[in-house]
This record gives structure tokens, C-alpha cells and sequence, in this order.
């Protein structure tokens, strides 16, 4: 990539250290879109272990690029968003990579697409890690930070993304119980 090209790049997704999240960190603050993206990056990095059959580098980059179209709209909490608000920013996220020099225009493309139809194993384990990630930052923030109706989407969100492995599961049940335990927790205080 010509080094203009890069930084033009590398501009649009440093919007997304700026777009914060529904979520809160544990140290109190918005969570940014940048900051989802990495952890759920070194989440595959992670269990690769799991997924000998995965291409886990494939998966990452999943990761790392699954919401540079928010770089445009900005985050919506995946219980408000809407089919309109989808399409805007598969729109503008697609109308991005086209300007994108060769062979990332094309390799981004294809990337977006597999995650879209979610039927190869890497997009499945993408899209597991992008829930239960979510899961998870709940699970760390201050409960006080919580909407009303998190306390039952914290029980179930990503339930159906993992249901195809049995590891995944597993991790799944164990964010459950970090949740229960959060929430009594919660009601004792």
C-alpha cells in the first residue's frame, strides 16, 4: 500500500478509538469501538488452541476489522439497532473499502462478506468472540452502568453464536455465572 494510502487508512479506522460503546470499562468510562475490536483480536489469539481446524490468523483479522463501519455511524447497541441502521453502515463501510488500494479493497471485501453469511468456521468463531466479548466488558463494569433490560440480555447474549462448539460453550456458561454472581452481588450492595 502507498504510504499516503496507508495513513489515509489508518486516519478513518483511528475514528474508532473516538466511538465509544453502550459499555462501560472497569475503570469507569465508555468503552471505545477500537478497544472492542482488540480484545476480541487477542480473544482468537487466545483459543486458537480450540480451533486447530480454524484459520485463527483469518479469524483476527475478522476481529479487527468486523466494525470499521462504525467509523461512520458510530456505535448502536446491538438491542436498538435496526435493519435500516445495518444497511447505512454496510453502505458506507462498502463505499470506504472500494476506495481502498489493491489487493485490500478486494481481500476486505471478500473478508466482510464471509463474516456476513456466517457459514464458514471463522466467521462463526468471529462471531461468537463479538458477543461474548460484549458479555464479558459487562461483566467488568459497574453494574450501576447497566441498562434495565442488560440484566436478562447478560444471561443469554451470544447463546445461540456458540452453539456451534462445545469450547465455546463452555466459556459461554462460565461468563454466565461471572454474571449471576455479579448480579447478586449487586442486589446485596
Amino acid at each position: 500500500m502507498d504510504t499516503r494510502e496507508l495513513l489515509n487508512a489508518l486516519h478513518v479506522a483511528e475514528r474508532l478509538k473516538d466511538a465509544t460503546r453502550h459499555c462501560y470499562t472497569s475503570g469507569g468510562r465508555h468503552e471505545s469501538v477500537a478497544e472492542h475490536s482488540w480484545r476480541m483480536a487477542l480473544m482468537a489469539y487466545f483459543i486458537k488452541d480450540a480451533f486447530p481446524k480454524a484459520d485463527m490468523d483469518k479469524v483476527i483479522h475478522m476481529c479487527l476489522i468486523h466494525d470499521l463501519g462504525e467509523a461512520f455511524t458510530g456505535d448502536i447497541p446491538s438491542f436498538i439497532k435496526t435493519q435500516a441502521d445495518e444497511d447505512r453502515e454496510e453502505n458506507l463501510l462498502y463505499a470506504w473499502v472500494s476506495t481502498l488500494p489493491a489487493p485490500f479493497d478486494q481481500e476486505m471485501l471478500s473478508l466482510y462478506r464471509e463474516m456476513s453469511a456466517l457459514e464458514s468456521l471463522e466467521a462463526k468463531i468471529y462471531k461468537a468472540l463479538d458477543g461474548m466479548e460484549a458479555v464479558i466488558q459487562h461483566n467488568e463494569s459497574d453494574i450501576q452502568t447497566w441498562s434495565p433490560n442488560e440484566y436478562a440480555l447478560n444471561m443469554t447474549y451470544a447463546d445461540d453464536k456458540v452453539a456451534f462448539s462445545p469450547y465455546l460453550k463452555e466459556l459461554r456458561e462460565l461468563m454466565r455465572e461471572d454474571t449471576r454472581a455479579k448480579i447478586e452481588k449487586g442486589e446485596k450492595e
